[in-house]
């Protein structure tokens, strides 16, 4: 698994005085980074060979301003060419937002879903986890 620890800004927030709905995908995107590196370790555009393929969010309670919050992000399921991701946004002990992505190996060349490496794969095991229940 890997966390993140954020603070949220100020921008993030909504007229009701919490963080805004848009900004937790962008917070989960954030936390691929690690993944992203496994693939692209210089995290170059021109060598990129992800896409994502869906993004879902469940919201659990309101996230507030000037707490942090921790991101955690872990896999699902690893396919041939996909897998999947889990996350969770954490504030105060409490899990108030969690979601899940697909992401896909993608040659961009041929325009279709590429096998994983096998090298990446053994790096992307470690990851594998059922999502916490926190």
């Amino acid at each position: 698994m890997f966390e993140l620890q954020l603070s949220p800004r100020f921008f993030e927030t909504d007229a009701l005085g919490h963080i805004n709905n848009t900004v937790v995908p962008v917070w989960f995107e954030e936390g691929r980074t690690p993944i992203f590196e496994l693939f692209v370790p210089q995290l170059e555009l021109g060598n990129w060979n992800l896409i994502l393929a869906r993004i879902s969010v469940d919201f659990m309670a309101q996230i507030y301003y000037g707490q942090p919050v921790t991101i955690r992000t872990g896999l699902n399921k690893l396919g041939n060419s996909s897998f999947e991701v889990w996350h969770q946004v954490v504030q105060a002990g409490n899990v108030v937002a969690r979601g899940q992505a697909v992401m896909v190996h993608f040659d961009y060349q041929a325009q279709r879903a590429a096998p994983i490496p096998a090298a990446i794969r053994t790096q992307l095991q470690p990851h594998l986890l059922p999502e916490p229940d926190q």
